[in-house]
């Protein structure tokens, strides 16, 4: 956030701004695919504290910024001093992130433990969801808060804001250092290769494409065009630092509650919990009419070539709360399903796999962001427009590629009077024995476990503070 309405105050474009961006969102896939390998070798505590570090190297670098490559000779040198910086980080969020999201995994039983689709097993699974479901929206919180951090230091003083991050991710450090244990998420077999990182199961790969076009759709234009526009006062709003910080730091954290709550205020109610293939096909498809939405908004209607602000702000707010509603579904079950999917002590890999993915659906939407907001459409409410077109029919494509998911358990239900599709017979059978008997959730709550997934939250938690605000 820092640098991104830093670049904006400084005249650069938004073509310019993701160009920046670029080697962050390409470390994030090389890194994803390279953190499951590292972590399956040497442990998840490995990768954290090795993202730590190369996250202060990163902010650090920030601190060489100098104030004459604002001006438009030096402005291919500041683009690539930002560049590098901002790969240190993208590097560091990744090998923390692969951390916050295996353990879960790690310290619950797998379906051979309990006994095959049991009632055991499936309230061991809708316990999974929920855990999954607190942790995803917990580091989306956080970085709600690190956006609304960024935009507020930032109004004081760039280097005050910076030091803010570096004093966040020290004090993360210990709890990494210390509450890991070594052994967590390291496989049994050593013999791990890349060809063996990339080989994964049906169900991985599909889903892995599907994450690609999901987070493409959102960052097609959350990452640079939304605070640009917010920020452009010819066009868009026009509205200052502070104010599109906490527009973008509520959409976070609005983000993350709803992902946290999920499962319980969600899914529970409509009996689509714990989810599978069908639940993440009927969200994912509601997604599609978001950016439909607030498309057809910017490009066919008068308001904001009329400059009507009360209108501009009751269509678009709007617009923009439903995704953020609905992405954050889609997102809570993708997080559940890649973690149910995973292969045992091999969850780091196919976690690891899984999030590459992600990273090159981010780095196809940032950078396709910035071309479409910047060169298409005769004015940026246009380009803006294209945008989410684009997002549109990534998210199409994205529902499409989800109906090759094989997962047939459960169903599909909207509430308790509507059955979609029926739930094969022994998982029918199993869920209504599941609601005489509540067994406990078979969770491991061994010392090691429980310290681990503590330690590895406070660390997570406090890295993504810093993380965001950095960005």
């Amino acid at each position: 956030m820092i640098v991104l309405l830093h670049a904006y105050r400084l005249g650069f474009s938004a073509w310019q701004t993701a160009v920046m961006f670029t080697l962050y969102e390409v470390a994030g896939v090389v890194t994803n695919l390279l953190a499951g390998l590292m972590g399956a070798k040497w442990g998840i505590k490995t990768t954290l504290l090795t993202g730590l570090t190369l996250q202060l190297a990163g902010i650090g670098m920030l601190f060489g910024w100098r104030s004459e490559w604002s001006t438009p000779e030096y402005q291919g040198t500041a683009i690539i001093f930002v560049t590098v910086a901002q790969m240190l980080c993208g590097v560091a969020k990744d090998l923390t992130k692969l951390g916050g999201k295996t353990v879960t995994k790690l310290v619950t039983p797998d379906e051979q433990q309990v006994g095959g689709p049991t009632a055991a097993h499936l309230e061991v699974q809708s316990r999974l969801f929920k855990i999954v479901s607190f942790i995803t929206g917990f580091k989306n919180s956080m970085k709600g808060v690190g956006y609304f951090i960024g935009a507020a230091a930032l109004t004081y003083s760039y280097y005050f804001a910076l030091g803010i991050l570096l004093a966040l991710i020290v004090a993360a450090m210990p709890w990494a250092a210390v509450g890991l244990s070594n052994q967590l998420g390291r496989a049994r077999k050593e013999n791990i290769t890349l060809r063996t990182l990339l080989l994964q199961r049906h169900n991985v790969n599909v889903l892995s494409a599907a994450r690609f076009f999901l987070f493409g759709c959102r960052d097609m234009w959350f990452e640079v065009p939304l605070p640009f526009f917010l920020r452009d006062a010819r066009y868009g709003f026009g509205w200052e630092r502070v104010v599109v910080g906490a527009v973008l730091a509520a959409f976070i954290i609005g983000y993350g509650q709803v992902q946290s709550w999920t499962p319980q205020a969600v899914l529970q109610p409509l009996r689509q919990s714990p989810a599978n293939k069908y639940v993440a096909l009927l969200w994912n498809a509601a997604l599609v009419l978001c950016p439909a939405y607030l498309a057809a908004v910017l490009l066919g209607s008068n308001i904001y070539s009329g400059r009507d602000m009360p209108a501009m702000i009751g269509t678009f707010i709007p617009g923009l709360a439903a995704f953020c509603v609905v992405f954050a579904v889609n997102s809570s079950v993708h997080s559940y399903l890649i973690v149910r999917y995973a292969e045992g002590d091999k969850v780091a890999m196919n976690v690891g796999f899984y999030y590459m993915a992600n990273a090159m659906g981010r780095l196809t939407g940032t950078l396709a962001s910035g071309a479409l907001y910047t060169f298409t459409g005769a004015t940026l409410v246009q380009g803006f427009g294209h945008c989410f077109l684009a997002s549109t029919a990534f998210a199409a494509v994205s529902t499409l590629i989800t109906t090759l998911i094989r997962d047939d358990k459960g169903g599909l239900a909207c509430g308790a009077c509507l059955q979609l599709v029926a739930p094969p017979r022994d998982t029918a059978e199993a869920a209504s024995v599941a609601k005489i008997a509540r067994p406990d959730s078979g969770i491991s709550k061994g010392p090691v476990h429980s310290r681990s997934k503590a330690a590895a939250t406070v660390a997570f938690g406090l890295k993504l503070l810093a993380e965001p605000a950095s960005i």
